[in-house]
């Protein structure tokens, strides 16, 4: 099957991710078996969700890894022109939602793969499919658990989120946090005598923001970024009944987006004595007062060195003359930090497409991957 007609089927399948994406995992290991390759599904604890992972070649040596995730983003409440759940080609482009993020590397990691399983390398290839990446690269955790305990693991990774075919070296890290608020109900006529759980949330809100200001002047910076620093930003706030109860709870949803090398935990430290701050001048009437601060989920940055091998070998592959950083994170920082794998981020498409209607990847970012890949098989055969 070629990258085009393997991508018409992925994205036939509907994995946004609190659905699950199995069936799509299972056609994908029957077309590697059809291929002659044994690919292991690793499944999450309800079994409706798996990763996979396949090799191509020699055992017991390094290679080179492909990585991709398989679940996309919610199309609801955004205005399709264009079926997201099929592969519709029009004007150079091949549209469906997850085309882009990043279904359109996933079809020619595979298609390299049957490519690779039909010749004789010396140096494996590997194949890595993930689930739930997209809230919080969370399903890759129990394939790196299986990678950890293998004998031998690949010698680089290329994680093909959408770079425009683009060398990255690095992307920031990210935690979810929380933070809980806890008041005094009452009756809005008697507003005063109770304490406002929402009014406590807005004042930690310019807390968030006041910090944001503290991280822009005493940070660290990097002009790589479009945004040279570490972020702080609140997605969501949640509290109150109706308008005549003064809400005795409300929850701030927020995280921090932050450089290599910014010190998250300072930051998160910054926030609790803040938190600490509102609360004392209301805990004599309002003992039950609290801003209660909680990490949710994390994954960490990567920071691949512009001079190590694994950027040289892929420029090598690509033709690119430099690298770039990109704003959005991916599995990348923990295939490089948890198991030690030099890792950079190329693959066909822009993420300025990504998580949108009409999403989109270029049939020409597509050829462009096909190529690199068809060199990356070369140097397997000759030996990497």
């Amino acid at each position: 099957m070629t990258p085009r007609d393997i991508l018409a089927r992925l994205l036939a399948f509907d994995t946004v991710s609190s659905r699950p994406n199995i069936d799509l995992m299972l056609w994908v290991q029957g077309l590697l078996a059809e291929g002659g390759i044994d690919a292991v599904l690793i499944p999450d604890a309800g079994g409706g969700k798996a990763n996979l992972y396949a090799t191509v070649g020699p055992q017991g040596m390094g290679g080179v890894m492909l990585s991709g995730h398989t679940d996309v983003v919610p199309v609801e409440g955004q205005h399709w022109t264009k079926p997201p759940f099929a592969l519709t080609e029009e004007a150079g482009r091949y549209y469906g939602r997850g085309a882009a993020d990043m279904k359109g590397f996933v079809a020619c990691a595979i298609a390299a793969m049957l490519d690779a399983a039909q010749r004789p390398l010396k140096v494996p290839l590997h194949l890595a499919l993930s689930y739930d990446e997209e809230i919080g690269c969370m399903g890759v955790r129990s394939l790196i658990d299986m990678l950890q305990g293998a004998p031998v693991r690949p010698r680089f990774c290329i994680v093909g989120e959408p770079t425009g075919m683009q060398v990255a070296t690095g992307h920031k890290g990210k935690v979810a946090l929380r933070a809980t608020c806890v008041g005094r109900e009452g009756h809005s006529a008697l507003a005063p005598l109770a304490l406002n759980a929402l009014h406590l949330a807005a004042d930690f809100v310019n807390l968030v923001r006041d910090t944001q200001g503290f991280v822009v002047e005493h940070g660290l910076r990097d002009g790589d970024y479009d945004v040279p620093y570490s972020t702080l930003h609140v997605g969501k706030l949640n509290g109150g009944v109706q308008v005549n109860i003064v809400p005795n709870h409300a929850v701030v949803d927020f995280e921090i987006r932050s450089l290599a090398g910014e010190d998250v935990d300072r930051l998160i430290d910054i926030l609790r004595i803040g938190a600490e701050d509102i609360i004392a001048p209301l805990r004599a009437d309002f003992p039950e007062a609290e801003i209660r601060i909680e990490r949710l989920w994390d994954y960490p940055g990567l920071g691949t060195p512009s001079e190590a091998a694994v950027v040289n070998f892929v420029k090598g592959l690509t033709g690119a003359n430099g690298t770039i950083k990109v704003a959005f994170g991916t599995e990348g920082g923990l295939f490089d930090q948890r198991l030690g794998i030099p890792t950079v981020i190329c693959g066909p498409g822009s993420m300025a497409q990504g998580h949108k209607p009409d999403e989109f990847v270029a049939v020409e970012q597509m050829e462009r991957c096909e190529v690199m890949l068809a060199a990356l098989i070369g140097h397997l055969e000759a030996g990497i």
